[in-house]
């Protein structure tokens, strides 16, 4: 990754270049980020900037690993608990670009 890319821009680049799709932490820990919110603030402007483009920013949704819910209000934050069965034991969302 070029030093003179802007985080987005770089953030376009590991989504595009993945095989499997990343979940916000893969993506903070791929471009040294510490904040994991600042990762899913940013995934909303990449995905109107890669439309642009002529792409799309794939999203699997969140899901409890509990009952299996599938989380699809919010696809840009981690759900903190099921709203079924309420556990935390939830699986993040992932993102890929194609």
């Amino acid at each position: 990754m070029e030093e003179w890319e802007t985080l987005r821009e770089r953030m376009i680049r590991l989504l595009s270049e993945t095989k499997t799709p990343l979940s916000a932490r893969d993506i903070a820990f791929e471009l040294g980020i510490d904040d994991e919110s600042l990762v899913y603030e940013e995934l909303k402007h990449v995905a109107k900037t890669v439309k642009r483009s002529g792409k799309t920013l794939y999203v699997q949704p969140a899901y409890c690993k509990k009952c299996g819910f599938v989380f699809k209000q919010n696809l840009f934050k981690k759900p903190s608990k099921c709203p079924r069965c309420r556990s935390q034991w939830i699986e993040p969302p992932r993102y890929l670009i194609r």
